[in-house]
């Protein structure tokens, strides 16, 4: 299939294109953002798209992966083994849809699904127009590519199969669905084209596409490319990790090293790629949502809000946690685990990372609970009927004491330590590093910088777990587990091993009704 023949409406879903009720944020979409776009209207002298305009759309379109706690993000983390939704009381019920995530059992209906189906396929159909409005204007192009092909990776990722449109296509046909495997091939020629003419990245344009950011993400499509190119019938594996697949990884992830524009922060700063001020504090940043005192349009609030207690310093919601298992394969001096950062928890009593136990608010005076008893979160937790104190709570982007309802932290999608961790993966899966490195000094080095202790082995299950500890709560973990094998597997409060369907999501009820292509329904649902 040649992918260049795909235009303006390369990835219009059914879904999108229709909208309708019940879809967030995507009701009106086709009267006032796109209008009555059809095949014929994607050639030249139809539509006069602003180019610039265009491409700021797209750009958009990436906000609410960072300011939803729900959908793609929900999806990622809450059918993860480091996150889960438990219902307290009359509080985080909202039909199951949390339970659902966690515990395996969601089918099309699950709104959360509808959600991140309507948010990504929005952000690729908006990419997709950049690319045309942008015409002959390279640059323009270039960042149109990079952005279909980061949101196009998401579908392929949840689930498989991805609708697109020819641009010869007519006006009033369902969208064609392109394989799983194709799809990625699609993928990687976007970002391979992006990765050409981006220019390369500053500390300034780090919201922006730029060459390390391609590299950084052809870095993770090669390395679940395995996934990708699996046989339908056989979703869970076992996966067949090509040399040439992981030497590609590593080549994009040495693309990135070998600029030296980024570095760990150094020990003792971890939280730093998360604070208020990760855009001057932190030189592992790639990719972000850039928010600052005027604006936040990816705004961090929801990922603390989450999580902490309704008497906390920020008066948050009292919702996820973590699991205790997880928690618990952090060494006690990780400083991953928990850290005091001196500019927020002598003001505010919190605490980054984990947070279990008795919990203080300013000037280490103990709170307590709605009841009045001590506010002590508890590593057990009944996700069907919780208490308000049970589970482990999580800060990973910290709260400015002053401005927490409109923080300046930028939202992170791609870090530094990630490709560092891709690189050791895939030199652990057979890949060849030109430089020489092993996956046992990537890791190690890694481990010294956050205070952990070197470890004397580093195989593929040390590696996942130290993708757990360092990456945790950034929206990558449902990925990983899928590609070393252990998604499926039974955890705290899902006790017995999931049906291999479930490494992929269904399709939400809604999109196979405005699209019959997307017949049949992925299996097991």
């Amino acid at each position: 299939m040649k992918f260049s023949t795909y235009r303006t409406i390369g990835l219009l879903t059914a879904t999108v294109l229709i909208g309708g009720a019940g879809i967030n944020g995507c009701t009106n979409l086709d009267d006032k953002v796109y209008g009555a776009l059809s095949s014929t209207d994607a050639r030249p002298g139809a539509i006069k798209l602003d180019p610039t305009a265009t491409l700021q759309g797209a750009y958009q379109a990436l906000n609410p992966l960072a300011t939803n706690q729900g959908n793609t993000y929900a999806m990622e983390e809450h059918s993860s083994d480091e996150m889960m939704g438990p219902t307290r009381g009359t509080d985080w019920d909202d039909s199951g849809r949390w339970r659902q995530l966690h515990q395996h059992t969601w089918n099309s209906l699950n709104d959360q699904i509808l959600g991140a189906w309507n948010d990504l396929n929005t952000g690729a159909f908006r990419a997709s127009q950049a690319v045309y409005a942008a015409g002959s204007n390279t640059a323009l192009v270039a960042q149109g590519q990079f952005l279909r092909g980061f949101f196009t990776s998401y579908v392929v990722d949840l689930w498989g199969r991805v609708p697109v449109r020819l641009a010869t296509d007519a006006a009033d046909s369902n969208p064609q669905v392109l394989s799983r495997q194709a799809a990625s091939n699609f993928v990687i020629s976007d970002l391979r084209n992006a990765f050409a003419t981006l220019p390369a990245y500053t500390k300034a344009t780090a919201n922006v596409a730029t060459k390390e950011a391609a590299a950084a993400m052809l870095a993770k499509i090669y390395l679940n490319r395995a996934v990708y190119n699996q046989n339908p019938a056989s979703p869970a594996g076992p996966y067949t990790f090509a040399k040439a697949d992981m030497d590609s990884a590593i080549y994009f992830a040495n693309q990135v090293i070998a600029t030296a524009k980024f570095s760990l922060v150094a020990k003792g700063k971890y939280f730093d790629n998360f604070h208020w001020e990760n855009d001057q504090r932190s030189n592992e940043l790639i990719f972000t949502i850039q928010n600052n005192a005027t604006a936040q349009p990816g705004s961090v609030q929801n990922r603390y809000f989450m999580t902490e207690h309704y008497n906390q310093y920020i008066g948050a919601w009292n919702g996820f946690t973590t699991l205790a298992d997880f928690y618990n394969s952090f060494e006690a001096a990780d400083e991953r685990r928990s850290a005091q950062p001196a500019d927020l928890t002598p003001l505010t009593g919190l605490t980054a990372g984990f947070q279990v136990g008795q919990q203080f608010g300013p000037g280490a005076i103990p709170l307590k609970d709605r009841s009045g008893n001590p506010l002590a979160f508890t590593p057990q937790v009944n996700i069907n009927s919780a208490s308000e104190i049970q589970g482990i709570r999580v800060i990973k982007y910290l709260p400015n004491p002053v401005t927490y309802n409109n923080p300046t932290n930028d939202y992170v999608f791609l870090r530094y330590a990630d490709v560092l961790l891709m690189k050791a993966e895939a030199i652990a899966r057979g890949g060849t590093d030109p430089q020489g490195q092993t996956a046992a000094t990537i890791v190690n080095n890694l481990r010294t910088t956050r205070g952990a202790t070197t470890l004397s082995t580093v195989d593929l299950p040390a590696i996942l777990a130290e993708r757990g500890r360092e990456l945790y709560w950034e929206g990558w973990r449902r990925s990983d587990a899928i590609r070393f094998g252990t998604f499926l597997n039974p955890v705290d409060q899902r006790p017995t091993k999931s049906p291999d369907t479930a490494v992929l999501f269904p399709f939400p009820q809604q999109a196979i009704d405005s699209n019959p292509n997307l017949q049949p329904q992925n299996a097991g649902y």
